[in-house]
């Protein structure tokens, strides 16, 4: 979600003038650290399959009005949440991902305390945090939180494990779920990989029905550029779930599925043109996914080959990220030269019908775009 409808969801929710079930409205920032960690493990807790949102400086007792944040002395960023979060002991060593974005009403400003939703639930403490309980599994229903002095009933900690073991998800959730486990996968006669404790789950990769020889500008990067392209398909039983691109890298030495392909409009003349493109991958996206999948750690070469196509794509935490760094990119792509990352260029061999520059441009962009990722993040 971009920023803009990002906001438009929080002004709905704060015009509603109630909370709800993964929404929460807070005066002003904690001054109580153990009230900041239960809230935000009640909201990782949630069971509306929801990013669990803290809106702070919406106050409650004067018909939800917005209060400037911009000063509040106890106000944290994005950092100061991971570091929090990151000192205490959660079961498994698993820990709610959680990211502060601000927003701007009028002159005013507010942040929202987004916990991402995902399958890792149910998060609990093994140490105890002042008045946070260890082993106390907190939880939202509706909109109440549990007590710190309690646990959820009994029939929400199901449903949470439930979540956590995609027992209560779709068969396509389910197969990702199980793809991110591959060891736990097996070869089978004929060609396939099917999921031992599921084995209705199945996945095959076949080379490439269309007659697909075309080069990407990430071959380039592999000692053998030659490009051999796969299907890679999911199956229920006999249904076929999911079909995405795979592409064998050097010479058959690396296996990925392909990234996803974006663009970047630098100026308003060309809005419905890309002046920039760029491959990626997202981490909680199904390519992504089935890229670790086919990652194995015993193989020197795959090792090379995997290290050269991911110094082409661009790997994002978050869509959200990823909006946030193209709205980076144009802001800033002017303080860059291209040219600076020529040193960087691998062989291009002249191929016939091809426009190698085209290729090299590619190239040198995804070689800048690299550095502005790095330099959005710090």
């Amino acid at each position: 979600m971009d920023v803009l409808s990002f906001r438009t969801e929080i002004r709905r929710l704060i015009e509603l003038r109630q909370e709800g079930k993964y929404w929460d409205f807070k005066k002003e920032w904690y001054q109580n650290k153990s009230d900041l960690l239960h809230d935000i493990i009640c909201m990782a807790n949630n069971l509306s399959n929801h990013d669990g949102l803290i809106i702070v400086g919406v106050d409650e007792e004067t018909d939800y009005t917005i209060c400037d944040v911009a000063n509040d002395p106890n106000r944290k960023k994005t950092q100061d949440i991971v570091a929090f979060l990151r000192e205490k002991k959660f079961a498994g060593g698993i820990r709610p991902t959680a990211y502060v974005q601000p927003l701007t009403f009028g002159k005013k400003i507010i942040d929202v305390i987004v916990i991402r939703n995902d399958r890792n639930t149910p998060y609990y403490l093994t140490d105890r945090y002042q008045g946070v309980f260890a082993n106390n599994i907190y939880a939202r229903i509706m909109d109440t939180n549990t007590p710190k002095n309690a646990s959820a009933d009994i029939n929400v900690i199901e449903k949470l494990w439930k979540k956590r073991f995609g027992i209560d998800a779709t068969a396509l959730d389910r197969a990702l779920l199980f793809l991110q486990k591959p060891y736990d996968w097996v070869d089978s006669d004929d060609g396939k990989k099917f999921y031992k404790y599921a084995p209705e789950f199945t996945l095959e990769d076949i080379q490439a029905e269309d007659g697909k020889d075309g080069y990407e500008f990430y071959l380039f990067n592999q000692c053998d550029s030659r490009p051999r392209w796969y299907d890679i398909n999911i199956y229920y039983h006999q249904t076929l779930l999911y079909s995405l691109g795979g592409v064998a890298l050097d010479g058959g030495r690396c296996f990925t599925s392909t990234p996803r392909t974006d663009g970047i409009s630098l100026y308003k003349e060309s809005y419905h043109n890309w002046d920039i493109s760029y491959k990626y991958f997202v981490k909680d996206s199904i390519e992504y996914i089935v890229h670790l999948f086919y990652i194995t750690e015993d193989m020197d070469e795959e090792l090379t080959a995997r290290q050269r196509f991911l110094e082409c794509v661009l790997v994002f935490e978050s869509e959200f990220e990823r909006t946030k760094f193209n709205d980076f990119v144009i802001a800033n792509y002017g303080k860059y030269n291209v040219g600076a990352f020529s040193d960087r260029l691998p062989h291009f061999p002249d191929l016939e019908g091809y426009n190698m520059d085209a290729f090299k441009k590619d190239y040198l962009q995804s070689q800048l775009l690299q550095q502005m990722l790095k330099d959005f993040r710090s």
